[in-house]
């Protein structure tokens, strides 16, 4: 038998058998609903309004998720109803909002030498004197290229002007891409393309110049999978038939998207895109080419890939020129991917003679040091929280999040993205309340709120702390749309904090490199690059004896796409580095888990306490 959901708002209104969570049915419609967690029924994030109809018993994962005041207005979790009836529900989320996304860095000189280039030839009449076949008067024009059947096949015996698109393989062997009539010189485009797990830049670049011509960002649309990749590796795992291909499915529609927007605004079109050049970590390469993905999420965390790929572009379904090549960029581990090696590349670290940490802040915290040159690197899983996910009043970087605060005796001072009303917290919101909470004593070293019984009548702080049974919760926000941290929020904020700080000590103890021996450390990255030092430093992620090294690189993975699109020297240097990038794994080390204990605990800031 069959129901139907209608969504109020809107003319939506879906079938569905029973069987599936309300959250599955609206996904399989193409409905957003936000769910960092998979469907798991642990971050809270996929709320509803059930209007009208029977969802089912609130589950005691909603009662603990919800607060009382949501569950009385009808505000369900749509991963945890199955539905059995007719439903009217409100969607409570925008996919619309214009996100905050970070698509500038630092530039080095490189020697351009694109991988494609453009050669004029003339095809003549045949005639019964001159018999010559059309592929021999292209190889006498064309010297040692080689010419693929399939370029023929799509070829007729036309005389006149063409223009031979001819793509310099791995091999250094030339060969010719496609044949365009006329003389198409003047167009010779690519594009360089960041995917992250949370969000995905492209840049159209002029291959003739080296210039940007236009950009382009989104939110991954892998994100209706799950925040993080675990989540995205469990998705296949759970759909062993057809997951790998939804996944690589929805990030290649989102590709394309993105470069029929860079040519919109280019005034270009995407046949004449050549070549598009990905950097990205090792999961969403993997997905992108609909390589399985598994192994990277079990132990011993091998993946089935680590090495370049160049391919044609067409063979996972990119819309471009005719013959276009992908170029997947290298990685080293399940854990250091194409984006380090980007990153690693960009900051010139092998070339230093200087000890440089460089860190690249998201879902994954990945590390590398440069010894001098010599290079080691770690991941730690510092997870969702530090990008806004996983927190009770989380959100991403759009308009509306609280991006940044302070609290003194006179309340909290917010400032959001776009200057909207506050909606909730993003990354650096979030993180940058926690520094305030340690700052003022109301998060005291070991992460526990401060006891009410401990503040005096008078403290400006008790205001601030509502008390919920045995529950503390900081607040930000009060009344309709209360925004909140829990603390949960605190919690998970301090593994994150954690993971980070402790693989940084992890690999200067490996490296017998001291911390007055650090001449610089880089932070890269969507999320590190919006990350004030002071909230850096306030929480703990770095400590605080590097805050005159630090510098901000930007978005050195999508740096690297472009730079390897553009020289054929930077994708092989780039191939070299990764196999002399040395990757430790943290919790084989001895006394790692102590020394993750520590670097949980948040900076000493007693003096602070209290003050205004």
């Amino acid at each position: 038998m069959t129901y139907k959901i209608r969504i109020a708002h809107s003319k939506e209104e879906i079938e569905y058998e029973p069987g599936k969570s309300l959250l599955e049915i609206l996904q399989s419609s193409d409905i957003f609903v936000e769910n960092a967690c998979n469907g798991k029924g642990v971050c809270g994030k996929c709320k509803v309004r059930v209007i009208s109809g029977h969802p089912g018993q609130v589950t005691e994962n909603e009662k603990s998720l919800l607060k009382k005041k949501e569950l009385s207005s009808g505000i369900r979790l749509a991963c945890l109803i199955y539905p059995k009836c007719n439903l009217q529900i409100e969607l409570l989320q925008n996919e619309k909002k214009k996100y905050e996304i970070l698509n500038t860095g630092y530039v080095p000189e490189f020697h351009m030498n694109p991988g494609i280039r453009k050669e004029l030839i003339e095809i003549e009449r045949p005639s019964l004197d001159h018999q010559t076949s059309f592929e021999d008067q292209i190889c006498r024009q064309l010297d040692s290229v080689i010419i693929p059947v399939e370029v023929i096949c799509e070829s007729s015996f036309d005389p006149g002007i063409y223009t031979a698109v001819i793509h310099i393989s791995r091999e250094n062997c030339d060969v010719l891409m496609s044949l365009e009539k006329g003389d198409t010189r003047n167009f010779l485009y690519g594009v360089g393309i960041d995917i992250g797990t949370t969000t995905v830049v492209a840049a159209l670049i002029d291959l003739k110049t080296g210039r940007e011509l236009a950009g382009d960002s989104m939110i991954n649309a892998q994100e209706r999978f799950g925040s993080d990749v675990l989540s995205r590796i469990t998705y296949e795992i759970e759909n062993p038939e057809d997951g790998i291909n939804i996944l690589q499915k929805t990030i290649v529609t989102s590709l394309n998207e993105m470069i029929k927007s860079v040519c919109r605004k280019a005034d270009i079109f995407p046949n004449q895109i050549y070549e598009i050049a990905v950097s990205a970590n090792s999961t969403m390469l993997h997905i992108l080419l609909g390589i399985d993905a598994v192994p990277i999420g079990k132990s011993p965390y091998a993946p089935m890939f680590v090495n370049a790929k160049d391919i044609p572009a067409e063979s996972i379904g990119i819309l471009a020129s005719r013959g276009a090549r992908l170029y997947c960029l290298p990685g080293v581990s399940a854990y250091i991917g194409a984006d380090i090696v980007a990153g690693t590349y960009v900051c010139a670290l092998e070339e230093t003679d200087q000890n440089i940490l460089f860190i690249d802040i998201g879902t994954n915290g990945e590390i590398v040091l440069s010894k001098r040159g010599q290079l080691i690197c770690c991941s730690c899983a510092a997870g969702p929280a530090l990008e806004g996910m996983n927190i009770s009043c989380g959100m991403q970087a759009c308009e509306g999040a609280v991006e940044d605060l302070s609290i003194d005796q006179d309340g909290v001072h917010l400032s959001t993205i776009g200057g909207d009303d506050p909606a909730g917290l993003c990354g650096s919101g979030i993180l940058s309340a926690v520094k305030e909470l340690v700052r003022t004593g109301i998060v005291q070293e070991s992460g526990a709120f401060i006891k009410m019984s401990q503040l005096e009548d008078h403290d400006y702080r008790s205001s601030m702390i509502h008390q919920d049974g045995k529950k503390r919760e900081f607040i930000i926000k009060n009344g309709p749309g209360s925004i909140l941290v829990t603390q949960k929020d605190v919690r998970q904020v301090q593994l994150a904090k954690g993971a980070i700080l402790s693989g940084f000590y992890a690999l200067l103890n490996h490296a017998d490199v001291r911390m007055d021996q650090l001449d610089k450390v880089m932070i890269a990255g969507q999320f590190g690059s919006h990350l004030p030092v002071d909230s850096l430093i306030g929480v703990g992620i770095l400590p605080e004896d590097v805050r005159e090294k630090l510098v901000y690189v930007g978005n050195s993975s999508k740096t690297g796409a472009c730079m390897a699109l553009l020289s054929q020297t930077v994708k092989r240097e780039m191939e070299d580095l990764a196999g002399k990038m040395q990757y430790i794994e943290l919790g084989a080390i001895e006394g790692y888990e102590r020394l993750f204990a520590d670097s949980m605990m948040f900076p000493d800031m007693s003096k602070n306490k209290g003050e205004i």
